[in-house]
């Protein structure tokens, strides 16, 4: 490999096209996908506390909505009283509505058509609340006749983000290497970790795993985009020096997942509103290119960097498990609702590459 640039954002990928992604569908109220974003949550879980307000004492006492964490929320499901359990069990069915809604928006486009299974990621994913209310919506959408499974991504949310990347190159590109370097850019976190991809045995990548990670919680800090990017080479390179120290070959390349419209040229075109401080979408700026600037070369070989869509990488970490089916899509539960939509390879009639 010694491209110094890679078809960032390609529709066409080693084992899925990418029918669509970041699916921007509108009414007058807004994006229809931030209907069931975790903010949307905190929305609804305000909404029954104020209604309960008017008559009774609020049962969630005077903590924000939005600072309730969703180990806490879990908690109180479990083991709290049974109004406050009551209220939660509540909050889950609205959530589970208004997700029902919006998938069954995404199938009424033509990218999304004859979709079988739809995975559901991002951080909302990651809790009991959020399983019961991706069942819930299951339930609503198979009870109306849309035969459709929802299914929790079968990794943690983190780490899918990161084995994702192992899949935006041919696995013979990665041969002779132990891992690679993946990079998932949130509204609110990014992580960069080593993904040992463990494909000598399973070509299909399907036992690749995060071997090591780093996570900087960036909404804490507020950073502008010139040191959101420095930590996240800060955070690389510790990386590649932990993998050196442990004799772990990794191969000459980077592979990113960032909010928004991913351009050939890996520049954003739209989408990145939800990025630490700064213009992403700059036509003076290219993530792409500041990275290989400042890690020009890995190992032997030149640095290849690969940009795309952070819900189709967290989506094509599920790809080994969706070969018993032709079109399924990704749904990521998080600051906003991350999209992405796949026809597996073997099912195109496109071919392969």
């Amino acid at each position: 490999m010694n491209q110094a640039a890679g078809p960032h954002g390609a529709a066409e990928l080693p084992s899925v096209i990418v029918d669509s992604y970041n699916l921007e569908l509108r009414n007058q109220e807004g994006f229809i996908g931030d209907r069931a974003s975790k903010r949307a949550f905190a929305e609804i879980i305000e909404d029954w506390r104020q209604r309960l307000r008017r008559v009774d004492d609020d049962p969630l006492g005077d903590v924000s909505s939005d600072e309730i964490s969703k180990k806490k929320f879990e908690e109180l499901l479990l083991k709290g009283a049974p109004e406050v359990a009551g209220l939660i069990h509540g909050a889950i069915e609205d959530f589970a509505n208004e997700l029902a809604l919006v998938i069954r928006k995404f199938l009424r486009t033509k990218g999304w058509q004859d979709t079988e299974r739809v995975v559901i990621g991002g951080g909302f994913r990651d809790s009991r609340v959020g399983e019961l209310a991706i069942g819930r919506a299951t339930v609503l959408l198979k009870a109306e006749g849309t035969a459709i499974d929802l299914v929790p991504v079968r990794h943690h949310p983190d780490d899918a983000g990161l084995l994702g990347a192992a899949h935006l190159m041919p696995v013979w590109t990665l041969a002779g290497h132990d891992a690679i370097l993946a990079v998932d850019i949130g509204g609110t976190n990014i992580r960069a970790g080593i993904v040992v991809l463990n494909h000598k045995k399973f070509a299909d990548l399907s036992k690749a795993q995060v071997h090591k990670a780093e996570l900087w919680r960036h909404a804490d800090d507020a950073p502008g985009r010139k040191q959101t990017v420095e930590k996240l080479l800060t955070m690389l390179k510790t990386l590649l020096s932990s993998a050196n120290s442990e004799k772990l070959k990794i191969a000459p390349f980077i592979g990113v997942g960032c909010p928004g419209i991913i351009k050939p040229s890996g520049a954003i075109e739209r989408g990145g509103q939800n990025l630490p401080g700064g213009n992403w979408e700059s036509s003076k700026f290219n993530l792409a290119n500041v990275l290989k600037k400042s890690i020009p070369t890995i190992g032997d070989h030149e640095t290849m960097i690969v940009i795309h869509n952070d819900a189709v990488v967290q989506g094509l970490s599920e790809a080994p498990f969706m070969q018993d089916i032709s079109r399924w899509g990704v749904a990521t539960i998080g600051t906003g609702l991350g999209n992405a939509r796949f026809t597996n390879r073997t099912h195109s009639k496109r071919g392969d590459i």
